[in-house]
Formats: C-alpha cells, sequence, structure tokens
C-alpha cells in the first residue's frame, strides 16, 4: 500500500526558496505568510500546505513521517529573509539560543539583513560552540556593533576554525570602517 503524501499541486515545493516564499505570499498574502513564518520558527504548527512553501521538497520527507527535528523552525527563520514584520523580531532574537546550531545560525543572519539591534547577544553568540554561529554572529555584528565590541570581535581573530578567523578580520575591518576608528598598524617584526 502506497502512504506517501500527495502534495498539493499547486504548491510550487520544487522551486527555490526565495520563489517559493514569494508565490506564498501571492497565495495567502503577506501577512499571513509572515505569521505562519514565525509560527514555525516557534515550533509551530503552520499548516501541510505551507510547510511546502516554506520547505520545499525536505518538507516532504517530515510530511511523509521523517522526524521534524529543526527543520520547521530554520525554514521559519529562514521565510524571514524574504517577508518581514517587526512582530517577528522578538522570536529571531530567542532564535538565537535554539538548541539547534543551523536555527542559530540563520537568526543571526535575520537579524543582520533586517538590522536588530542586539550586539549584547551577538557577542555572546561569538563564542557559539559551532563555528558557523560564531561566523554569522560576528558579520551581524560588524553592522550593528559599536567600539566596544571590538574587544569580542578581535578575539576570534585566534579562533580555531579558519572561516570564524576569516569572519573576525572582515568583522573588525567593517566595524573599524563603519566607526572611522584607527586601525592598528601592521606588525612589521622588529
Amino acid at each position: 500500500m502506497h502512504n506517501k503524501l500527495v502534495p498539493h499541486p499547486d504548491v510550487p515545493f520544487d522551486l527555490p526558496t526565495a520563489e517559493r516564499i514569494h508565490a506564498a505570499v501571492a497565495h495567502y498574502g503577506e501577512q499571513t505568510v509572515i505569521d505562519n513564518s514565525i509560527a514555525l520558527l516557534r515550533a509551530k504548527n503552520a499548516g501541510k500546505d505551507f510547510l511546502l512553501y516554506a520547505g520545499g521538497k525536505h518538507a516532504l520527507g517530515i510530511l511523509d513521517g521523517a522526524p521534524a527535528l529543526y527543520w520547521p523552525e530554520l525554514w521559519g527563520a529562514r521565510a524571514l529573509l524574504y517577508v518581514w514584520s517587526a512582530a517577528a523580531a522578538p522570536y529571531v532574537v530567542v532564535g538565537l539560543t535554539n538548541q539547534a546550531w543551523r536555527v542559530r545560525e540563520m537568526c543571526a543572519r535575520v537579524i543582520l539583513l533586517r538590522g536588530l539591534q542586539v550586539a549584547p547577544k551577538l557577542v555572546r553568540m561569538t563564542t557559539d560552540e559551532v563555528p558557523r554561529c560564531r561566523a554569522a554572529a560576528l558579520h551581524a555584528l560588524a553592522a550593528q556593533g559599536t567600539a566596544d565590541d571590538l574587544g569580542a570581535i578581535t578575539a576570534r581573530l585566534r579562533d580555531p576554525d579558519k572561516d570564524v578567523r576569516r569572519a573576525a578580520q572582515q568583522a573588525r575591518d567593517e566595524l573599524t570602517a563603519r566607526l572611522e576608528l584607527p586601525t592598528e598598524p601592521a606588525h612589521t617584526g622588529e
């Protein structure tokens, strides 16, 4: 017996994320898409069809019975890269402490894009156990941090992960340029 889910034929679950979210806006309206994205980020049910809009083909597995894990929360956060309301801000900020690193990383990306002012939380995230989260926090911190945050950024220049070190260097350079801070002279070894 075949028990696989047959998705609604109008749900464009095979399109790239941006196109799926824009199609969801055309279908549901922007506010409903925002509300459903927040619901997913909060680990709430937003309906099977919306899960397909948000998660695409990967959502089929969950709807067919695979463990959801953190994927719907990630998809809800990711959708907020394409639609936005200030009502989503507190949930995105809470997402910085989600147990799933992919959700934390995506929330940092949303914070960067949406300009949410949460520098102290980003400073804490620069010491996250997952390198991709540290790097995402550094990028977001560069866009909103102050001179007081420069120490947290420069501390990551010695990070064990090369991508985090690269992100720290970029963040340091961006922050010092944005704030017009003096740059440290290059060490010549003499």
